[in-house]
């Protein structure tokens, strides 16, 4: 709170954010304005609405003070960037951005609001350092329910990978130390998400579908015809990092890809593969780009570190109630999602603190698969 004290202008919110998180760090079993308002010690949730809703406070300010203090515990020039979504299933059409759309988190359309987010991970820890509010085309063509929900004119339709480089400038632009940017399908299919990160020097292994398409020397193939092709000596079995169940074991081949034109110097692209032990027809593609002297095992961790955000999610929704907030207002959804990460933050890094106190498969189409011309890493 010291760090964050001088974003509020006055006494009374400022006073109120400190028992709003101190409310969302508490065992209490559910975090809503409610239960936040009885743990500190109010009669009605008025007032931590009110702090939401129109007290006169900077969220963009705090959510760079955020930034810096995870900067200050977590930092490594070896960190990873994650970029991913999730949803928040709501009831009704007033809150900023909902509608039925598909939904990750609940694995089918729902009637929910979207929220890409930007998670930094190192080996200190992993928590959640900014947010963006999806709105659909159809919210921002609407000046009534803009104007209902206090959507400023200055935002316009942006896709979810134009919301995640929008995270990331930020990111960087502050100096938060990162090596790598990992993000699903979403993110990896779209080419100026990719290229914006080879323009800046960013490497990354972004997750792509089975068709996309990938230059070989002998053209383009799409992903899944070269792991056809790739040879049997070609696949690694190897941990991508410990999960609930021990270590996430897979097959993974790699092969380096051809330069088009896009690679600065000294820099190379890849196709990582990765391949199920329980089921071997269940395979999943990334794009890499990276230091050319990248070897295997760092990419299968990278490509690994993805669910680091889903743990992230997992965690702030069941600890410092990232998801339960009853605001329907633009402004007061990012006002909440920034003191939930600054929560969830503090949990890390006093988690940081407390522990510092403490064979290859086989090819069996190989013969009749075409062939094409990348270097498979054996």
């Amino acid at each position: 709170m010291a760090r964050i004290a001088g974003r509020f202008r006055r006494v009374e919110p400022r006073r109120r954010a400190r028992a709003y998180l101190l409310g969302l760090l508490s065992p209490l079993a559910g975090k809503n304005g409610w239960t936040l308002a009885e743990a500190a010690g109010e009669n009605t949730p008025d007032g931590m609405q009110r702090l939401l809703n129109d007290a006169a406070w900077d969220a963009e300010a705090v959510r760079d003070d955020l930034r810096g203090y995870v900067h200050e515990h977590l930092g490594d020039p070896a960190g990873i960037l994650v970029v991913d979504e999730t949803g928040f299933v709501k009831k009704g059409v007033k809150s900023a951005g909902v509608q039925r759309q598909y939904s990750g988190t609940a694995g089918r359309t729902e009637n929910c609001q979207l929220g890409v987010f930007l998670a930094y991970v190192t080996q200190h820890g992993r928590t959640l350092v900014d947010r963006e509010l999806y709105l659909p085309q159809g919210w921002c063509d609407d000046p009534a329910r803009r104007a209902e929900a206090a959507i400023p004119e200055k935002v316009r339709f942006a896709t979810k990978p134009a919301l995640g480089l929008a995270m990331l400038r930020r990111a960087i632009d502050a100096g938060l130390p990162a090596r790598w940017v990992t993000a699903d399908e979403a993110y990896g299919k779209d080419s100026k998400f990719r290229l914006w990160l080879q323009q800046n020097r960013m490497a990354y292994v972004l997750a792509v579908a089975c068709n996309q398409k990938i230059p070989t020397e002998g053209g383009s193939a799409r992903a899944d015809q070269l792991a056809v092709a790739a040879p049997a000596r070609a696949w690694k079995r190897r941990s991508c990092g410990d999960g609930a169940k021990g270590p996430r074991l897979f097959d993974w081949a790699v092969a380096t890809l051809p330069d088009t034109g896009t690679a600065d110097h000294g820099f190379a692209r890849w196709l990582l593969i990765r391949r199920s032990l329980a089921d071997p027809t269940e395979l999943a593609y990334y794009l890499c780009y990276g230091p050319e002297d990248t070897d295997d095992e760092q990419l299968i961790r990278v490509a690994g570190a993805r669910w680091a955000i889903e743990e992230c999610f997992q965690t702030a929704k069941g600890q410092v109630g990232l998801d339960e907030y009853q605001v329907r207002r633009y402004d007061a959804w990012y006002r909440h999602m920034t003191l939930a990460m600054c929560a969830h933050a503090f949990l890390t890094v006093t988690a940081k603190h407390a522990k510092r106190g403490t064979p290859i498969g086989t090819d069996s189409s190989r013969s009749a698969s075409p062939r094409f011309d990348v270097s498979w890493h054996t």
